[in-house]
């Protein structure tokens, strides 16, 4: 056997390997997940890297403050989970420490800083593996330009897609291929959850988001999916669009507040939910929910942030993104009002902001005394 060849047949078996795991995987979807049954709210907190200790901290004293009562009577807990620096990984070799995976699941909730995804090499995301091990299938991300009347809600399917196989693909002399995979039972999950929310919050639109022309088979199931789920929904009008002309549109002042909710696979939620965060005010002014049937995980969207930490500015990072993300939270486990409360004095702190940079700690100290 040529080496050629020998490289093929391994490609096969690894690819074979692939697809039967994949198909598992989908077995246990259709199987459901038993809730967590803990008698308190239990909210797992990780700093993650760069800029994340930093902005958690303000998170941090955030929730302390408005959750005082809530932990006091028992019925909130707030639980520290390490293991998840870039360093500790890396020595470990694991996205996600065993032992810190173990504590995560303890939880009913996570905020989490940003973490480190080195370039290359065989460590995975960190946040990929949290999607695929606590089976987080929707993100939502939501963005507002008052000014402009844009009211716009992303739901990128979050555990499919480029991302699932993104470190499983084959690197072979002269060629490299990497694999990407749209499931029914997954493609449907996210339609209803995306449609169910434009049906409870009064939205009538949902942009259905592919490149369906092109990646026939998998954008083309998951095109096929959610308008098969959108008959359903009669009072909401589904539509059809090309990733790259809905990015194209979403800089576009003169129609982009026609849209208001989304449903996309992974990687074109990934890369149009920060563009729609730019217009916003920036990556730092948005928040992030991650939402399984047992789990949810809360981020800010942004990265580590390495050019202020090489600066020497990491306390002068801005913690909005990950206060958004908080009081997403907050909504999520039953708390709208504290996140309402949240959300007002953020709104009222900013206003009262001087140009220029703001330590961090001051940013918080001024919100905590508008709480």
């Amino acid at each position: 056997m040529t080496n050629r060849e020998k490289h093929i047949a391994e490609c096969c078996e690894s690819f074979e390997k692939l697809i039967r795991e994949q198909l598992e995987r989908v077995d246990g979807m259709k199987d459901g997940i038993e809730k967590n049954k803990n008698e308190c709210t239990v909210i797992g907190l990780i700093d993650g890297d760069g800029i994340g200790p930093v902005i958690m901290d303000s998170a941090r004293a955030v929730l302390f403050k408005l959750l005082e009562n809530e932990m006091s009577d028992g019925n909130v807990k707030i639980k520290e989970i390490g293991g998840l620096t870039i360093e500790n990984r890396t020595r470990l070799g694991q996205a996600v420490p065993e032992e810190s995976l173990r504590e995560i699941k303890t939880c009913d909730v996570i905020l989490k800083g940003p973490t480190e995804t080195p370039k290359g090499g065989g460590l995975e995301s960190a946040n990929v593996t949290l999607r695929r091990e606590l089976d987080l299938f929707a993100n939502v991300r939501p963005i507002r330009i008052e000014e402009e009347g844009v009211d716009w809600t992303f739901f990128r399917e979050n555990t499919e897609g480029e991302y699932v196989l993104g470190s499983k693909g084959a690197d072979l002399p002269g060629i490299a291929v990497d694999f990407k995979i749209i499931t029914d039972a997954g493609t449907e999950r996210i339609a209803k959850a995306a449609f169910d929310f434009a049906k409870n919050n009064g939205k009538k639109k949902v942009a259905i988001v592919t490149k369906a022309n092109i990646m026939k088979k998998t954008d083309g199931k998951f095109s096929e999916i959610c308008n098969r789920v959108a008959a359903d929904y009669p009072e909401i009008e589904a539509s059809d669009w090309y990733v790259d002309i809905m990015a194209a549109n979403l800089v576009n002042p003169k129609i982009r507040k026609q849209f208001e909710v989304f449903v996309l696979p992974n990687l074109y939620g990934d890369i149009l939910t920060d563009e729609a965060a730019e217009l916003q005010g920036g990556v730092a002014t948005a928040g992030s929910a991650n939402i399984g049937e047992r789990y949810s995980m809360f981020e800010a969207i942004h990265g580590t942030a390495p050019r202020l930490i090489e600066e020497g500015l990491k306390d002068y990072a801005d913690p909005t993104s990950i206060l958004k993300a908080a009081a997403m939270m907050l909504s999520h486990i039953g708390y709208p009002e504290k996140a309402s409360t949240l959300g007002n004095a953020m709104a009222e702190a900013e206003k009262k902001r001087g140009t220029g940079k703001t330590p961090t700690s001051e940013i918080t100290n001024a919100i905590i005394r508008l709480l």
